[in-house]
């Protein structure tokens, strides 16, 4: 409630406000209009239990960045919303189709954790490894913008020249309580938007378990989880095994949607803080 109206459009997805006179920019007049109420959700003990059991990311909205992805296929089902981004970088509907394969691996990974989840396509890679910066940013500028919970990044870019625009729209993201999920590079080498702060970056492991993931304390990478010889849903109705960080990154955009199904008001460092907090190394294990 604000001033007694009841809100219906979250407040991180509004226009920003206009500045009040006598407030310096960005600050409020709390003597003549009281902050906003805003309910919390309380973060202990916080353990899978709490985090996500129960849960299977229903009324939670993920949106899969890549190769596109193929609707129907059995192992990911019906999409939401399925998008290209064209040459001249607008962003329109297309069939919910994948050429390539890697955007249909990422979202049957997705709904395996988190059967319950709504799943949309934005298609900024045309064979799985081309593809241009510019239209990388149009793609993830516009999932951003259209309000998604949760948005799976299984791709970078190494040309420095986009850095400054991709860590522009990952604060974007984080301000919006879009949660990016962004693997890192399989390469050694400097890569983004998975180096940046404001993203969850995942990193592989190679165990068999889809529900293990650890928290990794040496920067840049965050946490790992399945990324080896994981078994996936392919172009064509079909199935293989490959690995990659690509393949980790979604294990953990499943179960940011699970979370967020039963915990709706979390932020996206709260989200953060309780992926570490049930990572298998961190705390008392068995």
């Amino acid at each position: 409630m604000v001033g007694g109206t009841r809100v219906t459009q979250s407040p991180w997805r509004r226009p920003p406000r206009e500045q009040f006179p006598g407030v310096p920019a960005w600050g409020a007049p709390t003597t003549r209009a009281a902050p906003e109420h805003f309910p919390r959700d309380a973060l202990g003990p916080v353990d899978a239990d709490w985090a996500w059991n129960g849960a299977d990311g229903s009324g939670v909205r993920v949106c899969v960045v890549d190769t596109g992805v193929e609707g129907g296929h059995p192992l990911v089902g019906a999409l939401e919303r399925s998008v290209t981004v064209e040459a001249d970088l607008s962003v329109r509907d297309c069939p919910p189709g994948d050429s390539v394969g890697h955007g249909t691996a990422c979202a049957g990974i997705v709904r395996a954790v988190a059967p319950g989840a709504s799943l949309s396509s934005v298609r900024v890679l045309t064979d799985g490894r081309t593809g241009t910066g510019a239209g990388l940013i149009a793609g993830l500028r516009w999932a951003i913008e259209e309000g998604f919970d949760v948005i799976n990044l299984s791709l970078a870019t190494t040309r420095r020249e986009f850095a400054r625009e991709l860590s522009d729209l990952a604060d974007l993201a984080y301000f919006r309580r879009s949660v990016l999920v962004v693997s890192a590079h399989n390469m050694p080498v400097v890569s983004y938007p998975w180096t940046f702060s404001a993203v969850v970056s995942v990193a592989s492991h190679d165990e068999h378990d889809p529900s293990l993931f650890y928290y990794n304390p040496a920067p840049p990478v965050e946490f790992y989880a399945r990324g080896v010889n994981v078994p996936v849903a392919w172009r064509g109705g079909g199935t293989i095994r490959t690995t990659g960080n690509s393949f980790a990154a979604p294990h953990i955009t499943g179960l940011c949607a699970r979370t967020l199904s039963k915990h709706r008001h979390l932020t996206p460092f709260q989200l953060k803080s309780v992926l570490y907090q049930v990572a298998h190394n961190v705390g008392d294990r068995p």
